[in-house]
Order: structure tokens, then sequence, then C-alpha cells
């Protein structure tokens, strides 16, 4: 294991595995599937799973990992194959930033979805927000093989992103800390949402 792969893991990913999946036990609806699309490790869906008894989970991602914690199906990035309406929970956790195109690959979630799309993501705002989300980025993913597209949105554009797929916002929030201090100063806050979307059309 190399120095930056044993300070993130223990400085920083375990502690946002903890905070998401607390957010997420909360979020996600009862007795339901969860597909998490670009699941990586798998490990904030074990946890998620582990403390919620009562959900099915399952990843798919572009690049499976050996040693993902749960099960993982490989996708192309651009369509999901599975039936229309065939999971209840569609959720992608810092993943759309990193797509060719994030609206696509939405449409594709709510094409699937019975219930509802959780998305955890980034709101480009605050002095020097690109090359901060583009560091933390650079960080947590590059090592793994994990493409750097760094196309962030603001908090207008993914309103209308959602607009666009007659997606409803049920619960949106920016009010957890992901990070220790100092890091959150510098890399938290108002960078980050977690929202819990319905759909609003066909």
């Amino acid at each position: 294991m190399s120095l930056l792969d044993s300070v993130h893991g223990s400085y920083i990913h375990t502690r946002r595995v903890r905070v998401l999946s607390d957010l997420l036990v909360q979020s996600v609806p009862p007795d339901c599937s969860v597909l998490d699309i670009g699941c990586g490790d798998g490990l904030l869906a074990a946890d998620l799973a582990a403390r919620r008894q009562d959900i099915k989970v399952c990843g798919a991602d572009v690049l499976v990992r050996p040693s993902a914690a749960i099960p993982v199906r490989k996708i192309d990035g651009q369509q999901l194959p599975w039936e229309n309406k065939s999971i209840d929970v569609a959720m992608f956790i810092d993943v759309l930033h990193h797509c060719d195109d994030a609206t696509a690959l939405l449409r594709e979630a709510k094409r699937v979805a019975r219930q509802a799309i959780i998305i955890k993501d980034h709101n480009l705002t605050g002095l020097l927000a690109h090359s901060r989300l583009s560091l933390m980025d650079w960080v947590g993913n590059a090592r793994h093989g994990v493409s750097l597209r760094c196309r962030y949105f603001t908090e207008e554009e993914w309103a209308e992103i959602f607009t666009r797929l007659s997606l409803r916002i049920e619960h949106i929030s920016s009010d957890f800390t992901l990070y220790p201090w100092p890091l959150e100063w510098i890399c938290g806050g108002r960078l980050h949402f977690m929202a819990l979307l319905r759909s609003g059309g066909s």
C-alpha cells in the first residue's frame, strides 16, 4: 500500500464512508433495491446494506475492482443494462462529474429506477472552487484509474438538469461535514450536496 493510500484511507476515506452512510441510512426508502452506480470499492454501499438490512444493494461501474465489497456489474458509462423500472433506487455518489454526459446517465437512471434517485455530488461555488474540487478528485481517484473529467456544475446548472429531466427535488442538503479539520475548511461546506429526487414526469 502506498503512503497516499494509507493516509487517504485512514484520514479521509473511512470518515467519508461513515458520514455518507449516515445520510443514506436516513434517505433510502424502506424495503427496496438499490443500484449504486459508480460504486468504486463498494465500501459505502456495503456499509449501507449492513445498517439497513431491509434493502438489497448491488453496484455498477466502468472499472470493476476485484476487491469490491459488493457485487458489481460492468457498464459502459452511458447506458445501464437494466430493464425499465427494474430497481427501486439508483444512486450516484460523487460520480456524475466524471461523466461525458451527466444528463444522459441521469436519464438512464430515471428509466431504471421506480422510486427515487439519490445524488451526492459537488457544487461549483466559492473561491477557486474548480481547483479545489479537481485536487480532491485527483487525490481520491487518480491512482485507481478513474477518468478525471472534472465537469462540475453550479447549483443553477444542477437545477436546470433536474428540470429538463422532470426530476423533482424532495430533499437536498449541504449540511454535513465530510472531512476532519482543517480539510473541511478547504474542501467541504457548500462544495458538496446530497439530493433525493423523485420523478416528476415521464
